[in-house]
């Protein structure tokens, strides 16, 4: 029988403010690190308190039982009691619920937020207080990477995207997200801290993560409860930048007058708005997407706000949302299938909420993409990318946008 995370005695746990500090990746040491960072404010976090790994349809909720639990064993002494302040868990679930899911409550975490900055620590009552030192250390890259195909290669990827419109154009489903991987086989030191740093810098309008293994920036916020109020940010529809500031301006105003770009993104917003909805009052959604520019690509983007009606946490409306139609399609059980058929492989962690949440429900969830797999034992690094695929997608173009899609962690990784 397993054994019940309420065994055993308290847990302490003391947040108090420290100076501030000019880069929090800083302190991340090389292995076992966490993070979540967004225009240099989030956290880092390493040690572990506690880990829950876990698979199935109920992976939301049994996270949700078993934090419930964790928490009674807690005494929390927070002096600074902003977002982010006193015992905290990183989460990364998967894609799909056979594949596994990862939480971890770490032993130490430094926040920063808004001029603040803090530091929480966790141990077990009756034992020392983790070691909270830190140096910074050079950051090594690897000496080679040598990128290959994932699952599929691009001639049969071109191909499954054909079979797909051909399905969406017999009226089997409207909308459906292929995805495709790329592996890099890397020689010399696989750190992950300077792909961070690159992910950071680069894309710091992005929530640059790290949770057990899965590293990446992502533009899109799945979820984030402060209080009662309710947010998520949509985005579906893209096209790549090329650089110059004319160019770029027409290519953003050719994918918002966009027919196809434009019912890819309503699929996505309606999604979410409907999830919302159910645990929310006061909804707020635009009626016309903007145009969110990246360093390497813009997308149609929409954020949808609302008030909590009832008493949900962010696990529970994260597990109302997933999967969104801008990772999955619509309907969502056609597409999922059609997903299983056709990728060829495990999404793994991709595409599913990543994040961090806390004692009182409250917390931010992103959708992991523009990330990748790091696999310290065998020297790999696996990269994902997926394409909104709906009537009118041409398999050549979606290829094109896979493979922009892709650059972040190419460029950060240094191949």
């Amino acid at each position: 029988m397993q054994r019940s995370v309420t065994d055993g005695p308290r847990i302490i746990a003391t947040t108090r403010p420290i100076a501030p500090i000019d880069d929090l990746l800083d302190a991340l040491p090389q292995f076992g690190g966490l993070c979540w960072l967004r225009r240099g404010e989030g956290m880092v976090g390493w040690g572990i308190t506690a880990k829950l790994q876990l698979r199935g349809v109920e992976r939301f909720s049994r996270t949700q039982r078993w934090w419930s639990e964790f928490c009674e064993r807690l005494v929390v002494e927070d002096s600074v009691s902003v977002p982010g302040t006193g015992p905290i868990a990183f989460a990364s679930f998967s894609f799909d619920p056979a594949d596994a899911s990862e939480v971890v409550i770490p032993k130490v975490l430094i926040g920063q937020r808004s001029g603040q900055t803090w530091i929480t620590t966790m141990h077990t009552e009756g034992k020392e207080p983790p070691d909270t030192t830190w140096s910074v250390d050079a950051f090594e890259g690897p000496t080679s990477v040598q990128w290959g195909d994932g699952a599929l290669g691009a001639d049969e990827w071109e191909k499954i995207v054909a079979r797909a419109v051909q399905r969406i154009g017999d009226g089997e489903l409207d909308k459906v997200v292929l995805a495709r991987d790329a592996v890099a086989t890397v020689e010399g030191n696989l750190d992950p801290r300077p792909l961070l740093q690159r992910l950071a810098s680069s894309y710091p309008t992005c929530w640059t993560f790290q949770v057990a293994g899965l590293v990446g920036a992502t533009p899109e916020l799945l979820v984030r409860r402060t209080g009662d109020l309710v947010t998520s940010r949509v985005l579906a529809g893209t096209v790549s930048r090329r650089g110059d500031s004319d160019e770029d301006r027409g290519l953003a105003q050719a994918l918002l007058a966009s027919d196809k770009d434009l019912a890819e993104h309503a699929y996505a917003v309606n999604s979410v708005a409907t999830a919302l909805a159910t645990h929310c009052t006061d909804m707020e959604i635009p009626e016309t997407p903007s145009v969110l520019e990246l360093a390497n690509v813009q997308h149609l983007a929409t954020d949808v706000t609302g008030r909590l009606a009832d008493d949900a946490s962010l696990l529970a409306l994260a597990a109302s949302l997933h999967p969104t139609a801008a990772v999955c399609g619509t309907p969502t059980e056609r597409a999922r299938s059609m997903i299983a058929e056709l990728e060829g492989m495990s999404r793994g962690r991709y595409a599913g909420p990543v994040g961090w949440f806390d004692t009182r429900g409250e917390g931010e969830f992103g959708i992991a993409l523009r990330c990748a797999e790091i696999d310290d034992v065998n020297s790999t690094v696996r990269a994902f990318a997926g394409c909104g695929i709906v009537a009118g997608s041409d398999p050549e173009r979606e290829l094109a946008e896979s493979s922009a899609k892709l650059i972040p962690i190419r460029t950060a990784l240094g191949g």
